[in-house]
């Protein structure tokens, strides 16, 4: 499957729109780049400016700091993994398939042409996300930036999923809770089975199934109790 499609941001999260120019794309393609490269502690727009040949005040007029930058990467894997879920759960009724297909495009990883993408690859993004998700909003500023809807995509995709959860048993108490809880996990879990594996009961090497497995018998283990 080769997509190419566009996604809306949020306007306060940049002071120029990046996609409007190749300069734009520049910074954001190779800003996820280097972020996954030295991570995001050590990343600064001076290491970018170098990087791309441009210099850091050019990338102070599309970004007013590194964590709006950060925060423009997430939001737009979020809003493309939404995408992918309402495309590939779109013929489907039943809601427990509709949750494996979820489980399954949360955990797996990013195929190397999955997106026709000129400035965002979402294999790349994925690293983002398992690497560097929750330092979007673990911040003071969480409330701030909630109030400026800056987490809307990630809000979004975990009240689509709480939807089929309800759909699926709406008796169950925690759909959003349980949401949440798979969206943070099926990252962290391929964080932990690379780099902490005492942690998890997956080897370093080994494929999605048993992490899909394990993450189907939590949800539906939880949502079919009495």
């Amino acid at each position: 499957m080769e997509l190419d499609i566009r996604i809306k941001m949020n306007e306060k999260l940049f002071l120029r729109n990046p996609e409007e120019s190749v300069l734009g794309k520049k910074i954001v393609k190779n800003g996820l780049l280097l972020i996954n490269k030295i991570g995001f502690e050590e990343f600064t727009f001076k290491k970018l400016s170098i990087e791309i040949s441009t210099t850091e005040a050019t990338i102070y007029r599309y970004f007013e700091n590194k964590h709006r930058l950060l925060i423009y990467l997430i939001n737009w894997y979020w809003s493309y993994i939404e995408y992918k879920v309402v495309f590939q759960t779109n013929n489907i009724t039943n809601p427990e398939k509709k949750l494996k297909t979820i489980i399954r495009l949360l955990v797996e990883n990013a195929a190397d042409k999955e997106l026709n993408s000129d400035f965002i690859s979402e294999k790349d993004a994925y690293q983002l996300i398992m690497w560097e998700g929750s330092k979007s909003y673990l911040t003071r500023n969480v409330s701030k930036d909630n109030n400026d809807r800056l987490f809307k995509p990630y809000k979004d995709l975990c009240e689509r999923i709480a939807s089929i959860i309800t759909e699926h048993n709406p008796k169950y108490k925690f759909p959003h809770s349980m949401a949440s809880t798979l969206l943070e996990m099926a990252h962290a879990q391929k964080f932990f089975m690379q780099n902490l594996p005492s942690l998890t009961d997956f080897l370093k090497d080994e494929d999605d199934k048993k992490i899909i497995l394990f993450f189907e018998s939590l949800l539906f283990n939880s949502i079919n109790s009495k």
